[in-house]
């Protein structure tokens, strides 16, 4: 899979939220704050025992292009196309698993930190990638150095990226789009607020636009 394929996918969205939900139940209305926020995407990591579901749900709403990310295993990949992820992001860079993305038909986006593991995923074929932790690694100056060498390369960076630090990383040419997970944290979830998230995501959305 290519990051044309990738680019198709998200349908131009050029924010990701980065959502790791500890509870199932909070699936449904956290999908309806993002939807209502402008977000047309997500990635739900496989950390927690009900990413699964959490996916399937978020999946399910219509609003959102919803992919799985963490995913560390050819096993994990499978099941979550299962459970409807359109597309794949790993926090590294393993042949199996890009491996077994390709064989299902779906985008795998792989990280990387550093120039062997990005010509790894080129020769495996990828020309999109994740750049991750991208702040403890430097944010865009080592983006940007990476990709001086690689021009055709597209990159995802996330890890550490805040609001603040949005508008700076997709003004960058090489960058196909962010992923952060500040839009829903742990404790919105935990308190229920959905309407921060949805304000939180209409703002991010907003400084992606323009």
């Amino acid at each position: 899979m290519t990051g044309t394929d990738l680019a198709s996918v998200l349908a131009g969205a050029r924010l990701l939220p980065v959502l790791t939900v500890p509870s199932t139940a909070t699936a449904g209305p956290l999908a309806d704050a993002l939807a209502a926020g402008g977000a047309r995407c997500a990635e739900v990591t496989f950390r927690t025992s009900g990413a699964e579901q959490v996916l399937k749900t978020m999946a399910a709403h219509g609003g959102l292009t919803v992919g799985a990310g963490t995913v560390l295993t050819p096993e994990q990949a499978e099941r979550a196309v299962t459970a409807g992820a359109r597309f794949v992001v790993s926090p590294g860079f393993d042949d199996e698993v890009v491996a077994k993305c390709r064989e299902l038909g779906v985008p795998v986006v792989p990280g990387i930190g550093t120039a062997t593991e990005l010509m790894r995923a080129l020769k495996a074929g990828l020309d999109t990638v994740k750049i991750f932790p991208a702040e403890p690694l430097g944010g865009l100056r080592t983006l940007r150095a990476l990709a001086a060498p690689f021009p055709r390369t597209r990159f995802v960076p996330t890890g550490g990226i805040d609001a603040s630090r949005l508008a700076a990383y997709l003004a960058d040419p090489a960058v196909l789009a962010v992923g952060g997970s500040w839009m829903a944290t742990a404790a919105h979830l935990e308190r229920g607020d959905y309407e921060e998230i949805r304000r939180l995501t209409a703002e991010a959305v907003e400084r992606s636009t323009t």
